[in-house]
């Protein structure tokens, strides 16, 4: 950059730059290297281009499809390219994204990899084992702590439901990427023995949520558990009637939507699948809108499978004729426009996953 700009106001500006550039800016001059690969750098660097990691699995072959990157802006979906996972676990089982980084589980090797697609940079660590898997289950957690910027992996150990008369307490190890050890989380306050949490996991705002259930209440009575990535406190977060008290299979899930934590409860109204969009304001929650499966007598909506940046939901389609293809798509609830975005053929079924670029692992 021209030397009458001050280096400060030239930090900044990289700071907004993509990745890709910056990565080639690495090789300019010794001074642009050793600014870029800087602690303070990497820990405040600012940009904003969000992608869509789309992953398509054949639900007839059994094998999943070629992972691409979407950029999620206004060109969305022309700008795309293929992601090649890391091939360190024997499935790449995705726990969750943080930061930008991703991390991928594998129980029987009982290894994690923490994967930053833009600048393919893997770390794989060992997650300890439990000791009787029959009486005791894990659920592995992610997430980047927003004020160091040290990525953690959270190992919850469990009582199995059909052995919930144990009345075992958790068991919480915390594995930090800074120090490459297990520890002790620094809270000993433990949600209640009866609460149990479901796999899937959500990070916003530097916290970790879980859908969860008490056992002790009822089988179908759900609650969110929350672990707060710098204090690593565990809080019990109550659901709306509404959202709690559901009785059936398990009908809600967790995504976040912007910077907040949205729980999509879905069911069935008048014979029609509905989806209601409800989001956490502080410790409550407000109903947004309802999207309606039946958008045209040719198309259906199968599921919600996340959040564009905008905040317009992102879903799976279905044809209606025999053979029906499976459609990646837009929604505007207002408009109720779609916007297709991918169409991977018959039979098809999507994940979806938003991130940010960063340079954490650089």
């Amino acid at each position: 950059m021209s030397n009458n700009i001050p280096l400060e106001i030239q930090t900044e500006i990289m700071k907004r730059l993509p990745v890709k550039s910056l990565l080639r800016f690495r090789s300019v001059s010794k001074s642009c290297k050793s600014l870029i690969d800087s602690s303070d750098f990497i820990k405040h660097y600012i940009g904003q281009q969000q992608h869509l990691l789309v992953r398509c699995y054949d639900c007839v072959a059994h094998f999943e499809k070629q992972p691409m990157s979407i950029v999620d802006d206004d060109s969305l979906p022309t700008q795309t390219a293929s992601v090649t996972l890391p091939s360190l676990v024997e499935y790449p089982n995705l726990i969750g994204t943080s930061h930008g980084l991703f991390c991928f589980y594998g129980p029987s090797s009982g290894r994690a990899v923490i994967f930053n697609p833009c600048i393919r940079t893997t770390l794989a660590f060992a997650v300890p084992r439990v000791t009787n898997d029959r009486l005791y289950r894990t659920v592995i957690g992610f997430g980047v702590c927003r004020h160091t910027t040290d990525p953690k992996i959270v190992k919850i150990t469990l009582t199995k439901k059909s052995d919930r008369h144990i009345n075992s307490p958790w068991q919480v190890g915390v594995f930090t990427v800074s120090t490459s050890t297990w520890r002790s989380a620094y809270s000993t306050n433990l949600p209640r023995n009866s609460i149990s949490i479901y796999m899937n996991q959500v990070v916003v705002d530097g916290c970790l949520y879980w859908l969860a259930s008490d056992g002790l209440v009822n089988e179908c009575s759900y609650l969110i558990v929350s672990f707060d990535l710098t204090s690593e406190e565990f809080r019990e977060v109550n659901l709306p009637d509404s959202l709690a008290q559901f009785h059936g299979s398990l009908a809600l899930s967790l995504y976040k939507l912007r910077e907040s934590l949205a729980v999509i409860k879905d069911g069935v109204e008048a014979n029609k699948r509905v989806y209601h969009v409800w989001m956490m304001q502080d410790d409550s929650f407000i109903k947004l809108y309802t999207i309606n499966s039946s958008h045209s007598p040719d198309v259906s909506i199968l599921r919600v499978c996340g959040f564009r940046k905008t905040g317009q939901p992102l879903i799976e389609l279905s044809e209606a004729h025999p053979g029906s293809t499976s459609i990646l798509a837009a929604y505007d609830p207002y408009s109720k426009s779609i916007t297709n975005i991918r169409n991977d053929g018959n039979y098809s079924s999507y994940t979806v996953y938003s991130y940010m670029e960063t340079l954490l692992l650089l």
